[in-house]
């Protein structure tokens, strides 16, 4: 009885591996190698091509937005637009408020102004985006207008929320 067992797995095992041995394999040939993919870690960590790459490697504008909102709000201001300009959707209200931050903050608020409108245009409702309208006018002298989008602000989110609280201390300093 052992020795029919054990003929009995040399035959199962001998199957098995016929199959495997003569089972189609994809052709490897006709494919075209995969192109080498530009790796971020051969940059500085934090550096401006650092940061390029990875807005690159990015699945959606979400994480565009994000890392191009963090960097402006750092102060890093050419690479946020650098890494915003990168999303796939330039109409999204927030990109273009961000896009205009980080022109104004680069001093060029005439080319802000644009975005700004753009982004109320699709949405009225961003308070962050009429704080910074706000702080626009106050940088060109228009103090009247400055007032006029606290006041849309505060009928928006009120008088203690963030932006009006931002924008008021702003205008109130100017």
């Amino acid at each position: 009885m052992l020795k029919f067992a054990s003929l009995h797995r040399f035959v199962i095992g001998a199957g098995g591996f016929a199959l495997l041995a003569l089972a189609p394999l994809p052709s490897l040939a006709a494919a075209d190698p995969p192109k080498p993919a530009e790796k971020c870690s051969e940059f500085k960590e934090g550096s401006a091509e650092w940061k390029r790459c990875k807005a690159k490697k990015f699945k959606d504008d979400e994480e565009t937005y994000a890392l191009g909102y963090w960097m402006a709000k750092t102060g890093e201001y050419a690479e946020a637009l650098d890494v915003l300009r990168s999303a796939r959707d330039q109409s999204d209200p927030r990109i273009q408020t961000m896009i205009g931050f980080s022109l104004r903050k680069l001093g060029m608020v005439d080319e802000a102004m644009g975005y700004y409108a753009a982004a109320l245009r699709a949405d009225p409702n961003l308070t962050s985006t009429r704080q910074y309208l706000g702080e626009a006018y106050l940088h060109k002298g228009e103090r009247a207008k400055a007032v006029e989008q606290l006041a849309e602000i505060g009928q928006r989110c009120g008088t203690t929320c963030e932006h009006y609280q931002l924008l008021a201390d702003a205008i109130a300093a100017s």
